[in-house]
């Protein structure tokens, strides 16, 4: 069985996020960039996957600038077995066009399963997983908390309003991972050297006959306002008070 697993670049989640002074995007000077964790999380499973006995070979595949091939590499030290890059350059690409560009290499790779994080850190679309599922008529099973694979069935536990849900979805399928799915593993250095050896394949979305132009105009971006300091009261009345004459929420 071969895993597709999409994996995107974004700001390293422990980093303060600045917006540039005209307001036209995120300042990323200079700012360490890592993998998605919910693509790395799509990664480990993949890998466990595998470590069963289920999965005989694992693809990472990113779309992205350059760059990203330092975000493939973290991926292939964690045990994937090679790569694929769609380079597009410094453009910024929308889920739509991520979605057509990885249904244009599932329908080459021939995976029966494709593993995405279930949102991007920094756009929180979480649109991808499902216009590819879309795209290619496969079933899906979105927010997974656990996947089984037993034949050419998996059964994916989701995480829903009101509790877990349990799906059986017919292979190949997407699964789009959730947070309690698992704990990402840490490369290890022999793995990390082993990386640098494997093969990244460089294509263009040109190559998969996509138009990545964008179709959505940012207009401006803003921080988000400051929160106020709170207030003491003395009493029920008083908070009552308050909450009816200021806060306008009674």
């Amino acid at each position: 069985m071969k895993v597709l697993v999409a994996i995107k670049r974004v700001v390293d989640y422990n980093v303060k996020i600045r917006v540039k002074a005209d307001q036209t995007g995120v300042d990323l000077a200079n700012v360490k960039m890592s993998m998605n964790p919910f693509d790395e999380i799509g990664v480990e499973e993949a890998i466990r996957l595998k470590e069963k006995g289920v999965v005989t070979e694992i693809v990472a595949v990113s779309v992205g600038p350059k760059e990203t091939q330092e975000t493939i590499r973290t991926a292939l030290a964690m045990g994937a077995d090679r790569g694929i890059l769609v380079n597009t350059g410094s453009q910024d690409v929308e889920p739509l066009t991520v979605a057509k560009i990885l249904s244009a290499i599932a329908k080459a790779e021939g995976p029966q399963l494709v593993i995405l994080g279930k949102q991007a850190i920094d756009d929180d679309c979480n649109q991808t997983g499902q216009m590819l599922a879309q795209l290619l008529g496969w079933p899906q099973g979105t927010f997974a908390s656990k996947v089984v694979v037993e034949g050419d069935k998996a059964e994916v536990t989701r995480e829903v309003d009101g509790g877990l849900q349990t799906v059986r979805l017919t292979l190949p399928a997407i699964v789009t991972t959730d947070l309690r799915l698992n704990e990402p593993r840490y490369a290890s250095l022999p793995n990390i050297m082993k990386a640098k050896k494997k093969s990244i394949d460089e294509k263009t979305p040109a190559d998969f006959g996509v138009d990545a132009a964008p179709r959505l105009k940012v207009l401006k971006v803003s921080e988000p306002a400051k929160r106020k300091g709170g207030t003491k009261v003395k009493s029920v009345q008083e908070l009552v008070e308050k909450l009816k004459n200021e806060a306008g929420v009674i």
